[in-house]
């Protein structure tokens, strides 16, 4: 029987990702696109994983985060790739941003929990919605210029989603905090 641990799995799904950027430089689309999909489900469990096994541990949440940030990083970056070998420069612009404004959405919304902000999940680009989008774009990349415009839709809510957020918590944080003398 293969005993699997929650650390196991979040390595196992990141693997799973780094192999979907590659296939994707290779131009192989529809199975980066099946593996992304596969290996980022597989990674959603882990945490699930923890619970069931009674093997929560903060350092396990710390690697998921972690990975998280770096696959995402890993898939873009492959999609920035594929963009620079095509001379689309605008796209590779839009990847860039894509990826530091999914960096902020996250990062915010880390930073304002170690505040004391709880709440800090709203826009429409989370981690589950970046995913789906992305997937999207790298299944249906074969379609012309699919992937370059659902890249960019995915720059501009994201970059919408971290203002938000950024915003939602200088409102907390103003609604805490007594104005300066």
């Amino acid at each position: 029987m293969l005993h699997l641990t929650p650390n196991m799995l979040t390595m196992v799904g990141f693997a799973g990702v780094c192999l979907a950027g590659w296939l994707m430089i290779e131009r192989y689309w529809l199975a980066a696109g099946f593996v992304y999909v596969a290996f980022s489900l597989s990674d959603s469990l882990d945490g699930t994983l923890a619970r069931a096994q009674g093997r929560s541990t903060t350092f396990g949440a710390f690697l998921d985060s972690t990975l998280d940030r770096v696959a995402e990083g890993v898939i873009l970056g492959a999609i920035g790739v594929t963009f620079a070998q095509d001379g689309t420069s605008w796209a590779v612009g839009a990847t860039f941003l894509a990826l530091l404004s999914s960096f902020i959405v996250s990062y915010s919304r880390a930073r304002s929990e170690g505040l004391g902000i709880n709440d800090n999940r709203g826009g429409l680009m989370g981690r589950p919605e970046r995913l789906v989008l992305t997937g999207c774009g790298i299944f249906l990349a074969p379609l012309g210029n699919v992937l370059e415009l659902t890249i960019a839709v995915l720059a501009a809510l994201s970059t919408l989603t971290a203002v938000y957020r950024m915003w939602f918590i200088k409102r907390s944080l103003d609604a805490t905090e007594p104005p300066p003398a």
